[in-house]
């Protein structure tokens, strides 16, 4: 089974990602935050998808992925952000 990460400081939001990944079949791990989210990925092994969230507290979603992707062990699993936010230079 393809396990996924959902990264994301409203929990509504997680319920809601973590219920439709669910429902399609998948394993889902959910975090709070980055630093959340980084201690899962040490213990909860190899994850096929991460999908996190842009504004976070204690660690944001861009310094969460700067991260993973400067980590050997994490850094080609794909990572989907999501953003509530609708500016253009915030989504950029």
């Amino acid at each position: 089974m393809k396990k996924i990460l959902v990264v994301d400081d409203a929990i509504t939001m997680r319920q809601l990602v973590a219920a439709t990944l669910k429902a399609a079949g998948y394993e889902v791990v959910d975090a709070r935050d980055g630093v959340d989210a980084l201690k899962k990925l040490e213990v909860g092994g190899r994850f096929n998808l991460i999908i996190s969230d842009v504004n976070m507290p204690n660690m944001d979603g861009i310094t969460f992925l700067k991260e993973v992707k400067a980590n050997m062990k994490h850094k080609f699993t794909p990572v989907i952000m999501l953003t509530t936010e609708s500016q253009a230079s915030i989504k950029e």
